[in-house]
């Protein structure tokens, strides 16, 4: 058998790139990898996508009032989590905040970039909230219970990062290292026997400088996702508003940190808990975390540049991968 090699897949998905680095031997035809890998992306585009008209979150968000929606596996799954994620964060993280993200001029359905009146937005918010979502646990069903708009974009992709990598182990293949959209699983070791390290989001470039080390994670089965307000954001009187929704304040997350990263064994939930605590900010973000054992770092800008604060677990998973 010939030795082992690193190969480098890459395409497009969810309105971003995916990269696969895996160990095959070398001469394995890589090409049904490739296809293997798209399809599986592919088959969360077609169901959770709020992007695609056909999907099947589009077709519930358009579903007639009390109505039960039989949802496919895939969906199913990651639904149950969102709620999962909502109740544990106290509302931090919610998947039915998409109209609301839509009126402060962001996501698929984005108006004008600009604070919408309080009116239209206590009329918005009125059909937004994880609690108005049912849920028929036999039927793998949820109730529309009327005008709720699911959106799972800050979980989905860290889910496509699940189930490539899941997927490649079917196929054979034990050690990889899958990304979509920067959300990232490493799993298994280089043909050197090391195992893949990643280096964690830094500050902004305008930001850069800053006086901690770079941060160096080793990911032995992990996974690790970044939320933050250094893509989207914009400013109006004077104001900056973030992509990232306070579900219970029904607005732009205020001051929010740079950017905060979460490491988890799921990517799903390592995507969705970096979403609940940068809604939580720094201070409320990291004692949770302490309480409920998250491993979060949150960078926030500072006077005099970015500062870096870790949670205990964090910390451990750092000091495991500098051992």
């Amino acid at each position: 058998m010939s030795s082992p090699d690193i190969a480098a897949l890459g395409g497009h998905t969810m309105g971003t790139t995916w990269s696969v680095k895996l160990v095959a031997p070398r001469g394995r035809d890589l090409h049904p990898l490739h296809a293997g890998i798209q399809a599986q992306l592919d088959r969360v585009v077609a169901q959770m996508s709020t992007w695609e008209p056909g999907s099947d979150i589009s077709r519930y968000n358009r579903a007639a009032a009390g109505s039960w929606q039989p949802l496919p596996g895939e969906f199913w799954r990651v639904l149950l989590a969102a709620q999962a994620v909502a109740e544990r964060s106290g509302g931090a993280f919610d998947p039915t905040v998409g109209p609301l993200v839509a009126l402060w001029g962001f996501g698929a359905d984005a108006g004008q970039r600009r604070a919408p009146d309080a009116a239209r937005l206590a009329q918005v918010a009125a059909q937004c909230g994880w609690q108005r979502l049912l849920l028929d646990l036999p039927a793998q069903a949820a109730l529309q219970p009327g005008g709720l708009q699911l959106d799972l974009s800050a979980i989905a992709k860290g889910y496509g990062v699940d189930l490539v990598s899941d997927w490649l182990r079917g196929q054979g293949i034990d050690a990889a290292l899958v990304e979509v959209g920067g959300e990232l699983h490493g799993r298994g070791r280089k043909p050197d026997g090391q195992p893949w390290r990643v280096l964690v989001e830094s500050a902004p470039e305008e930001d850069a400088g800053a006086g901690h080390p770079p941060r160096v994670l080793a990911l032995d089965d992990l996974a690790v996702a970044t939320s933050g307000d250094r893509w989207h954001r914009y400013e109006q009187d004077g104001v900056s508003y973030s992509h990232t929704l306070d579900p219970r304040r029904h607005a732009p997350v205020t001051a929010a940190a740079a950017a905060v990263t979460v490491i988890h064994r799921e990517a799903m939930l390592a995507d969705a808990w970096a979403t609940a605590l940068t809604v939580m900010g720094a201070d409320e973000g990291l004692a949770f975390a302490d309480a409920h054992g998250l491993a979060a770092r949150f960078l926030q800008r500072g006077a005099d540049g970015p500062v870096e604060t870790l949670s205990q677990g964090f910390r451990r998973h750092l000091d495991a991968g500098n051992a």
